[in-house]
C-alpha cells in the first residue's frame, strides 16, 4: 500500500481520474482534508483562542500545527486500505493525497523547530517561508521525477577548488547536512537553556553561565560532526584557528573581550538581573544579560546596551548588591512657629505607603531663610518600579495631613529695612 513515485505523474493521476473509481477516490480526499481543516480550527478554538500564550510553547505549537495533515493522513490511509481490499483495486489519487500531507506535515514541523530556535520576528518569519517553499520545490521535482535531471545538472557544473574538484551538487549538498546540523544543535542547545532556567534552585547567574557553555559546546560539536561529512578535513581547523588568534589580536579583540567579560560578570554574579545600577550618567535596572552586552533600563523607558568590556574595566555603583532596598526621601519646609515634633510625626505617616518598608523616619536637616527645612527617609522594597509615582503619593499625604493639622508652608520672605541719608534722603 505504500506509494511509488511512478503514480504521481500527470499521466497516471489523469487516467485514474477518468473513472468513477479515481474521482470517489478524489472526493474522499477531498473530504479528508476539510475533516482534518475542521478538526485542527475546533482544537485552535478550544485550546488556544481564549489562550494565546499556549501558542508560544514548542508542543501545543507543533501539535497544532500537525493536526490537520496527521488527521487527514489516519483517514486517507484507512480509506486507501478499505478501498484495495474492497476493490482488488490500487487507489492511486488516495495515495497522492497521502504523500502530499505527509510532506506537508513534515514542513509544518520543521517550521516549528525554525519558530522555537530562532528569535521572534521578520527574519523568523522569511526563514519559514523560505523553507517551506524550497521543501515544497523538492517535493514537486521528487514527484514528477525531474530530481535525476536536475542532479545530472547541477554535476555538470564543476569547478575547482585547489586540488579539490567540486560541483554544484556536492556545494548544496553539503550546504544542506550543515543546516541541518546546525540547525539541531541550536534546537537541543535551546531545549537544554529551558530546562537549565526552570531550575529555580540554582543562582539565576548561573543558570545563564550554563546555558550559555551548553549553547557554546554544542555549536562546536556540530561544526566537527559537520566537516567530516561534507569532506572538509579537520586539520583545517588548525589553520583557522591561527587565523583567528591574528584577528583577535587586531579587529576582534574587543568583541573577545567582551563576550569573556560576559561569562566573568555571569560567573562572580556581581552583577544580577532585576540590579539598579549608576554607570556614568546612566540609572537603570538590569533587564538582560548577554554574551557582548548588559540592557540597562532606565525609568523613561529607554534602553542602554552596555558593553560587557564596560562593565567589567570601569567603576559601576550597584545599588542592589547586597539588598534590593533602596534608600529615598522627601524634603519640605514649615514656618518657624510650627510644632516640629508634630510636623515630623505628619512626615513619617504620610510616608508609610504600600512600596516602603522597615518604617520611615522623619529629620530636621537645615534652618533656611524662610523655613525649617525637614526630611523623611525610607526603603523602598521594589526600585524597579521607579519613584516618581511613589514620591508623588507621598507629597499628596503630606500636603493632606498639614492641611488638617494646620502646619504651614513658608513662602520666600525677605525684610527690607528703610534708611535715612545724612541729607534728608532715604535710601
Amino acid at each position: 500500500m505504500f506509494f511509488r513515485r511512478d503514480e504521481m505523474s500527470v499521466d497516471a493521476l489523469l487516467g485514474a481520474m477518468q473513472t468513477w473509481a479515481g474521482l470517489t477516490e478524489l472526493c474522499i480526499g477531498v473530504l479528508c482534508v476539510l475533516f482534518g481543516w475542521r478538526l485542527s480550527r475546533e482544537v485552535y478554538r478550544r485550546y488556544f483562542a481564549d489562550n494565546p500564550a499556549r501558542y508560544d510553547h514548542f508542543l501545543p505549537y507543533a501539535g497544532l500545527r500537525l493536526i490537520m495533515p496527521l488527521s487527514a493522513e489516519a483517514l486517507l490511509l484507512l480509506f486507501a486500505l478499505v478501498w484495495g481490499v474492497m476493490l482488488h483495486h490500487r487507489p492511486h489519487v488516495l495515495l497522492a493525497f497521502s504523500a502530499t500531507l505527509f510532506w506537508l506535515g513534515l514542513i509544518r514541523l520543521l517550521t516549528a523547530v525554525v519558530r522555537e530556535i530562532l528569535p521572534r520576528g521578520r527574519f523568523e518569519r522569511r526563514t519559514e517561508h523560505i523553507l517551506a517553499s524550497l521543501s515544497w520545490l523538492a517535493f514537486v521535482t521528487w514527484a514528477i521525477q525531474l530530481d535525476d535531471f536536475a542532479v545530472e545538472w547541477m554535476e555538470s557544473i564543476s569547478f575547482r577548488v585547489g586540488k579539490v574538484q567540486l560541483d554544484l551538487s556536492m556545494v548544496l549538498g553539503a550546504l544542506l547536512w550543515v543546516s541541518v546540523i546546525m540547525f539541531v544543535a541550536l534546537w537541543v542547545s535551546r531545549l537544554v537553556e529551558r530546562r537549565l532556567m526552570r531550575l529555580n534552585e540554582l543562582d539565576l547567574s548561573l543558570r545563564l553561565v550554563f546555558s550559555k557553555l551548553a549553547r557554546t559546546v554544542l555549536m562546536v560539536t556540530a561544526v566537527l560532526i559537520a566537516l567530516p561529512i561534507v569532506g572538509i578535513d579537520l586539520t583545517v581547523l588548525s589553520v583557522f584557528g591561527g587565523a583567528l588568534g591574528v584577528g583577535l589580536g587586531f579587529g576582534l579583540q574587543k568583541i573577545a573581550s567582551s563576550y569573556i567579560s560576559g561569562f566573568i560578570i555571569l560567573l562572580d554574579r556581581s552583577i544580577r538581573i532585576g540590579d539598579r545600577l549608576t554607570i556614568g550618567d546612566r540609572v537603570g535596572n538590569v533587564t538582560k544579560i548577554t554574551s557582548r552586552f548588559v540592557v540597562l533600563k532606565s525609568g523613561d523607558g529607554s534602553e542602554a546596551l552596555i558593553p560587557n568590556e564596560t562593565m567589567i574595566a570601569s567603576t559601576v555603583i550597584n545599588q542592589s548588591y547586597s539588598d534590593s532596598k533602596i534608600w529615598s526621601s522627601v524634603k519640605v519646609d514649615v514656618a518657624y512657629d510650627t510644632d516640629l515634633e508634630l510636623a515630623l510625626r505628619l512626615l513619617e505617616e504620610a510616608a508609610r505607603q504600600p512600596r516602603v518598608v522597615d518604617g520611615p523616619k522623619g529629620f530636621v536637616t537645615l534652618f533656611g531663610a524662610s523655613g525649617i527645612t525637614l526630611e523623611v527617609g525610607f526603603w523602598v522594597a521594589d526600585p524597579e518600579n521607579g519613584f516618581l509615582g511613589l514620591k508623588s503619593d507621598i507629597h499628596m499625604a503630606i500636603w493632606r495631613l498639614f492641611r488638617e493639622h494646620g502646619v504651614q508652608m513658608p513662602f520666600p520672605q525677605m525684610e527690607v529695612s528703610v534708611k535715612r541719608l545724612p541729607g534728608g534722603g532715604e535710601a
